[in-house]
């Protein structure tokens, strides 16, 4: 049986509308139960079958729910639609018009004791708070999410244990990000839940993390996993975002052509869909590709087309993302100035607990240009706070090229022993191809 009222109170419900009717025990109970079923049911002293209260709901012309819960049900579905609603504004990047609908909808649901929807809506103002950049007030709300959820079956809570991963991703804590991926996808499949949506939202958003702490095997892994879960899914928005994290892993692999053909599956889908962000996002990835590729106009082009989107869509941390990618496009392509002016107005957007590792990038860049400029005093500072900003995030992959820019840097003004130290540092996060100090892998679908 689904959720319903205690029997003292669905008793004195139907004692209630019997009576509004007009109608005695017997015209309830008839012909298929007795006046003194109908009499104890009432008095709270039995509780009724989902055939008995269908019964009585049909003899009192009301909704089976409405008798059970006390609900409306065109109340449910009114709300459910307004969540749809709130759900494709935030899809097509209206994040704060669609925080307020949120915000109204848990509100009313919270009122009505409508589990099911305070969950859903808590998810969207959840993502609200990742597009905006507000980390903390999205954790907030995955947490509560979840909590709503306790009672669901794990893959039902998957979107909020993925979302809390994410906001902690963002906020530079990588490896408590990788923790609860790896062990939601261990519980998944271990315990035999091989729900497709489930285990691709989850692989999709490992990739990420994996790249940064330089795990790049464990990321290949992962993307391939992805790949393979992709044809089961049923959300294209889910293959869409999979598409645009696999991407990340083929460029590692050096796979540029296949990086964007990857690329440019993931901006079909997410056209049909409207997703404005995730669009964005998918130019993002493409500037990326092309300026690995050497094409550093193309790139140019593709990363400012991805942050005016971002920008007009008020994606906060995303867009300032983009524009360390950005700002090194333009130095490269000698624009440095440009580039330095960039990432200042960044750095004003970001901290360590907010986009750390794309904090101590903007760093790292300044720290380039200061040093071809001469300026080794500025050069230094900048390459300090970088290294400071990945340690703590504990961003591997980063950790020892930077390292090898500092000690050069101190090499060259005959501080031999701090040089020394730097590449010490450096050498001691390098991991070889493939290795990872995160613990076993996560278990493995069966694909």
């Amino acid at each position: 049986m689904g959720e319903r009222d205690e029997p003292e109170v669905i008793g004195r419900r139907v004692q209630r509308l019997r009576s509004e009717r007009g109608l005695t025990q017997r015209q309830l109970a008839e012909p298929t139960y007795t006046p003194a079923y109908i009499s104890t049911l009432e008095a709270g002293r039995v509780r009724p079958s989902d055939e008995a209260l269908r019964h009585i709901a049909e003899r009192l012309g009301v909704d089976f729910g409405e008798l059970a819960t006390g609900r409306s049900a065109r109340l449910v579905t009114d709300l459910r639609l307004r969540l749809t609603e709130a759900q494709r504004t935030l899809a097509t990047g209206e994040a704060e018009e669609a925080a307020e609908r949120y915000s109204v909808l848990l509100a009313e649901a919270e009122a009505e004791g409508l589990t099911e929807v305070q969950a859903t809506a808590l998810l969207g103002l959840g993502e609200c708070g990742i597009e905006t950049g507000d980390l903390g007030t999205a954790r907030e709300c995955f947490e509560r999410a979840e909590a709503c959820l306790a009672d669901a079956p794990l893959p039902a809570r998957v979107p909020a244990l993925r979302g809390r991963a994410l906001s902690h991703y963002l906020a530079g804590e990588l490896r408590y990000a990788v923790y609860l991926l790896e062990s939601t996808l261990d519980e998944l499949n271990r315990a035999g839940l091989h729900d497709p949506d489930a285990l691709l939202l989850l692989y999709a958003s490992a990739i990420g993390p994996y790249m940064d702490l330089g795990a790049h095997a464990r990321a290949a892994q992962a993307a391939e996993f992805a790949l393979a879960l992709a044809p089961q899914a049923g959300d294209p928005a889910l293959v869409a975002h999979m598409h645009r994290s696999v991407a990340r892993t083929l460029l590692a692999e050096g796979r540029l052509a296949e990086a964007d053909a990857s690329l440019a599956k993931a901006a079909e889908l997410y056209r049909q869909l409207q997703i404005r962000t995730e669009l964005a996002n998918c130019h993002w990835m493409r500037g990326y590709v092309y300026a690995q590729n050497g094409d550093m106009e193309r790139a140019e082009g593709e990363l400012r087309e991805a942050m005016a989107m971002l920008a007009a869509k008020r994606a906060a941390l995303y867009s300032s993302q983009v524009a360390v990618e950005l700002a090194d496009v333009l130095h490269r392509r000698g624009k440095s100035e440009e580039a330095a002016a960039l990432l200042h107005d960044v750095l004003g957007d970001l901290s360590p607990e907010r986009g750390a590792v794309h904090a101590a990038g903007a760093h790292r860049l300044l720290g380039i240009i200061a040093d071809d400029a001469r300026d080794t005093e500025a050069a230094e500072e900048h390459y300090v706070r970088a290294l400071s900003l990945l340690e703590r995030a504990g961003a591997a992959g980063d950790l020892a090229d930077l390292c090898r820019l500092l000690g050069d840097l101190l090499r060259r003004t005959g501080r031999v022993e701090a040089a020394l130290d730097a590449y010490r540092t450096g050498l001691g996060h390098r991991t070889a191809p493939g290795t990872t100090t995160l613990g076993p892998a996560p278990a493995q679908p069966p694909l």
